[in-house]
């Protein structure tokens, strides 16, 4: 029998929270609250940092749901910090020191990467994954030290790509471990559930998954992280421009007319947020024939994405072909930049990340990376 709001409302309305001596509900600091069958998430607001007693509340949280409202509910309770509602909570009246006392300074998501890269796309299948796959390998190749997140709840395509079955470890502090291939630090949804499983997700639960990858993965130091972005511009890319700041955006897409047009909204989008779009990728290209290797075929249109590039003033950072090795060695779970590093595939694939890495060396110097927002959305 699936839990409802209200029960969860009723039962948060028991734990009280000891220095205001009111209900969490009546002090307004339960948000987000998203309830799937078993499954209850919601963020618990509090003013300033406060470890314990944020563990605290938690716990009296979880033991409310279980002894009022249902004791199979799986509780996921992510802790936030709106210093804003500091004087709200404490009232006019509270003494002035109070209310100008610093608040402690909260710690970077991503405190050990040097830069986190968005590849993109406005629509699904122009072959973005593949393109992150290839990415965060070649950038490996050089002996930097790579990460790549897939952010796609929905339809993940690292667990393939890699051909990776395992599940990761877990720290002693309860952060996952991502694993290893390639030279690259792996984490995707799709290590945690089985491969026929759907995510039936609303909004709020993904987005929640997105920020838990960030902020609970012992990532270690990486000078790249690649987040494989799903298609579109919603709400991952929205919760992603406000959780981390990000170094740039790669977007990836066909020659074709239909790609082009949702490549050009993404990179309208990014601009918005204030993020450097580090240039555009054109895959599926031409095709070429394995028996006739200096045959071109432009099946999808010619230059359509270098096109798009020069018109919009963002950088062509090269074209991919449309070739049969590609897809295979996607599906076999061994990118083309590991299985066949001198095929003509893997090299234009290497020539785009250098010219990544030749953008972001010169974005750095010059002081242009993206920063974290704060969007606001008014009815």
């Amino acid at each position: 029998m699936s839990i409802h709001k209200e029960q969860i409302k009723s039962a948060l309305s028991q734990v009280i929270h000891p220095e205001y001596e009111k209900d969490l509900i009546s002090l307004d600091l339960i948000q987000d609250l998203i309830i799937q069958d078993k499954y209850v998430a919601f963020t618990l607001e509090l003013p300033k940092k406060d470890d314990s007693l944020a563990d605290y509340l938690k716990k009296e949280c979880t033991k409310a749901v279980h002894k009022f409202a249902d004791k199979e509910a799986i509780l996921d309770i992510t802790v936030g910090i709106n210093i804003s509602r500091q004087r709200e909570l404490d009232g006019d009246d509270a003494p002035q020191q109070a209310q100008q006392q610093q608040q402690p300074k909260q710690e970077p998501v991503l405190p050990g990467v040097k830069n986190v890269i968005a590849v993109a796309s406005g629509k699904g299948g122009v072959g973005k994954s593949t393109v992150a796959a290839n990415l965060a390998v070649a950038l490996a190749q050089t002996g930097a030290r790579v990460g790549l997140l897939d952010t796609d709840i929905y339809g993940p395509s690292v667990p393939t790509m890699f051909d990776v079955k395992e599940r990761p470890n877990i720290t002693t502090q309860k952060k996952l471990i991502p694993i290893e291939k390639h030279g690259v630090h792996l984490v995707s949804m799709g290590f945690l559930v089985d491969t026929d499983q759907a995510m039936i997700w609303r909004g709020p639960m993904v987005t929640s998954a997105v920020k838990q990858f960030m902020q609970e993965v012992e990532w270690g130091e990486l000078d790249y992280l690649i987040l494989d972005l799903p298609p579109g511009t919603g709400d991952i890319q929205l919760t992603i421009v406000q959780t981390v700041p990000l170094t740039g955006a790669v977007i990836v897409s066909t020659p074709q007319t239909v790609a082009l047009d949702d490549a050009r909204k993404g990179v309208a989008m990014f601009s918005k947020v204030n993020v450097p779009v580090l240039g555009i990728v054109e895959n599926m290209a031409y095709f070429v024939p394995d028996d006739m290797p200096e045959k071109k075929y432009y099946i999808f249109g010619k230059h359509g994405a270098r096109n798009l590039a020069k018109k919009l003033e963002v950088p062509f950072l090269g074209e991919v072909p449309l070739r049969e090795q590609i897809r295979e060695t996607s599906d076999s779970g061994t990118p083309v930049v590991a299985s066949d590093p001198a095929s003509p595939a893997a090299i234009g694939l290497k020539e785009i990340a250098n010219r990544v890495q030749q953008t972001i060396s010169i974005q750095n110097q010059s002081g242009e990376s993206g920063s974290k927002v704060d969007i606001k959305i008014r009815p």
